[in-house]
């Protein structure tokens, strides 16, 4: 895997949203190329301080707006279907 692939990549690696194979090419790589490793580990923290900081709760009107809308969506049939 080259650079670019990974980097591209290492955001859907760090979602938990690739295949073992996948995880195991980036897992190789981040091992064997330093600048990308270092890049991936920014990551990390960054993912780290906006999860310990970003802790607020949206208000219970815009939840239940969003509930509502998503409920409406569910009900429409697909573009396709129309």
């Amino acid at each position: 895997m080259d650079c670019d692939k990974a980097i591209y990549r290492v955001y859907h690696y760090l979602d938990g949203e690739l295949t073992v194979w996948r995880r195991w090419t980036i897992k190789r790589h981040l091992h064997r190329c330093p600048p990308c490793s270092q890049g991936f580990e920014f990551e990390v923290e960054l993912r780290q301080v906006v999860s310990s900081k970003c802790r607020d709760e949206a208000p219970s009107e815009l939840r239940r707006r969003i509930a509502e809308a998503i409920a409406q969506c569910d009900q429409q049939p697909p573009e396709s279907a129309r």
